[in-house]
């Protein structure tokens, strides 16, 4: 539920404040959109993955964050992030064909800036945070994600 909650307001951030679109403009459906794929997706994928990470990495010393991190960022965030597009694509009504061609416009773009702003997150994450209090820091930290993919992602 945070995570939906969260999603939603990356989304009403992205549509007031980077394409100011107004209260008139803001597009409600786009916005609980968001919230389904937070709700839906999100959350359960990522809070299954920090399981599954506590489990085949169990720990919490610096050499422990460190390759949770990297297991992270070159295994799950690549695949999370193409499937994210896909899914986003999909709910805002592409065919297979628009959808590819978006994926393939923003995936790199948006993998990149992934990099810049997760390893460091992603290593106090692990090192300092019990696994179940993981998925709401994340998620707080990514409000500002959000924002992004939700622009990323709706940028027809």
């Amino acid at each position: 539920l945070l995570t939906g909650t969260l999603m939603g307001a990356g989304d009403v951030i992205a549509q007031q404040l980077l394409e100011r679109r107004g209260l008139r403009g803001h597009q409600g459906s786009r916005t609980a959109r968001m919230v389904a794929i937070g709700f839906c997706f999100v959350g359960p994928v990522v809070g299954g993955w920090y399981r599954i990470l506590d489990r085949l990495v169990p720990g919490s010393t610096k050499v422990v964050a460190v390759k949770k991190m990297v297991l992270d960022q070159v295994g799950f965030a690549p695949c999370f992030l193409g499937c994210f597009l896909a899914l986003t694509g999909a709910v805002n009504g592409l065919s297979v064909e628009e959808n590819w061609d978006k994926i393939q416009q923003d995936y790199v773009d948006a993998l990149l800036t992934n990099y810049c702003i997760w390893p460091p997150v992603q290593m106090a994450n692990f090192y300092f945070v019990p696994l179940q209090y993981r998925l709401a820091v994340v998620q707080c930290v990514a409000i500002v994600w959000n924002c992004y993919l939700s622009w990323k992602a709706n940028r027809m």
